[in-house]
């Protein structure tokens, strides 16, 4: 991409490959079940932390939960759990390893009642993405009452590592929130994939 582009500012001078996320993939709209389980675990695996510091792990969350299959890592045992704590590809965080395991297992018995994570968590947004029209970043909330209510929803589910600005950060990354600002050339772009 061209360096005139105008783009939302927190994507710029971290590294190509964050720039690379925010201009091909952050806010494009997610209708595939795996892919929003990937989101959930690098999501939930950001708590506490920078978002750059789980995207250079990526590849290794993908190796070391089964390319983000959550009928495979529904399955770990607590071994294989703590070989992962020994993984330097993944942030080695006991609760966080733990809390992929039990929301893989919460996921299914989601996927089970509702007959795709995909329905569920679009009827959140009506089906279609919420499109903010935010001028400067300090307008974008950390939250809203779309993400309280899915946080609600997913810990009554018994999912963890599910908060509200976990679950907005989620809600931004994989389209049903368009965040960008309206002078990013991703806004009018991320808007047409709705």
């Amino acid at each position: 991409m061209a360096k005139s582009l105008v783009r939302c500012p927190w994507s710029e001078g971290v590294s190509p490959a964050y720039l690379e996320y925010h201009d091909r993939e952050w806010g494009v709209p997610v209708h595939d079940d795996r892919r929003q389980f990937e989101f959930l675990i690098l999501e939930g695996a950001q708590a506490g932390l920078s978002w750059s510091t789980v995207l250079h792990r990526r590849e290794g969350y993908r190796r070391a939960f089964a390319d983000f299959d959550p009928a495979k890592v529904a399955r770990f045992t607590p071994a294989r759990i703590e070989k992962l704590l020994q993984d330097p590809g993944i942030i080695r965080n006991r609760l966080k390893v733990e809390a992929t395991v039990t929301n893989a297992r919460a996921f299914l018995e989601l996927v089970a009642a509702e007959g795709s994570f995909d329905a569920y968590i679009w009827g959140f947004v009506g089906g279609k993405p919420v499109r903010n029209k935010w001028r400067s970043q300090g307008e974008v909330p950390a939250t809203s009452p779309v993400s309280d209510a899915l946080c609600k929803d997913l810990r009554k589910r018994g999912f963890r590592f599910v908060g509200s600005t976990i679950m907005y950060a989620h809600l931004q990354a994989t389209g049903l929130v368009n965040d960008h600002l309206v002078s990013c050339f991703r806004h009018r772009e991320c808007a047409s994939l709705a």
